[in-house]
């Protein structure tokens, strides 16, 4: 597991730096709840009333005055938008960084196969992924009892699991992608992560693209669903999973006959 804790090593610094911000982000939006709480009620009813705007972001479906309704749309954008953004950072560099740092001579030529590269480097990319999840759920969990509110345990690990699932989703995808890459992805991995989320909100306006939903992480983690349905879309979960695999997959198989410049 030499390759596996040498690339936690190398990635501690952004690690640190992406949990810690996104954590901050949660705890204050959670923090800042009950100074917004005693005008929650007319906030709600306006952004009910807002037509398109509401049905991209779900707060027609939501009570956006209650704690767990304005954690499913405020709190879950930080959590969605920027753990989308780090896993597909991560993702995106865990193949391309060798050439583009030109250390990829130096690591194939040790007596390991490109598989083992290859897995070693994607646990990594899980164990990353994990951590920064921890962190989010440990500071969220602290700031609610901070301010005394009380929130449906259930739906809280709804979230925290659909983000989750996304999160491993983007990050394998762009793992498959990074394989073809011989030099700095980071715009690429950007891109796609921000390029999923404004599906997701396109397929909120009308029911002519809701298929966007199938495409996108997105549509299985907004948390105004979750809370109306007490659930996850899974059918949306099945499709997640299949390009979850399909990265993987197609990362292993062009790894393995890349000519690594």
């Amino acid at each position: 597991m030499t390759i596996f804790f040498h690339e936690l090593k190398r990635g501690k610094i952004s690690l640190l730096i992406w949990s810690l911000a996104v954590a901050f982000m949660l705890g204050v939006c959670v923090l800042i709840y009950p100074e917004m709480k005693t005008q929650m009620g007319d906030i709600s009813a306006m952004f009910a009333d807002m037509g398109s705007f509401s049905a991209a972001f779900g707060m027609d479906k939501i009570n956006f005055g209650t704690f767990i309704g304005f954690f499913g749309v405020e709190c879950g954008n930080v959590l969605g938008l920027g753990g989308a953004l780090f896993a597909s950072i991560l993702g995106i560099s865990a193949l391309a960084k060798e050439e583009k740092d030109h250390t990829a001579e130096f690591l194939l030529t040790h007596p390991v196969s490109r598989e083992r590269v290859l897995t070693e480097k994607l646990l990594a990319v899980f164990a990353q992924i994990i951590i920064f999840n921890l962190v989010s759920v440990l500071i969220t969990v602290l700031a609610i009892f901070a301010i005394g509110e009380s929130a449906d345990a259930k739906i809280m690990f709804l979230m925290f699991l659909a983000y989750f699932v996304m999160q491993i989703e983007i990050a394998s995808v762009t793992f498959g992608v990074s394989a073809f890459l011989k030099g700095n992805g980071l715009g690429v991995g950007l891109g796609i992560a921000v390029l999923l989320y404004f599906l997701n909100i396109i397929s909120n306006l009308t029911e002519d693209v809701k298929f966007l939903k199938y495409i996108s992480p997105f549509g299985y983690t907004e948390g105004a669903e979750i809370i109306s349905n007490n659930a996850i879309e899974m059918k949306y979960v099945a499709v997640g999973i299949g390009f979850m695999v399909a990265g993987i997959v197609i990362a292993f198989i062009k790894y393995r006959k890349k000519d690594i410049s």
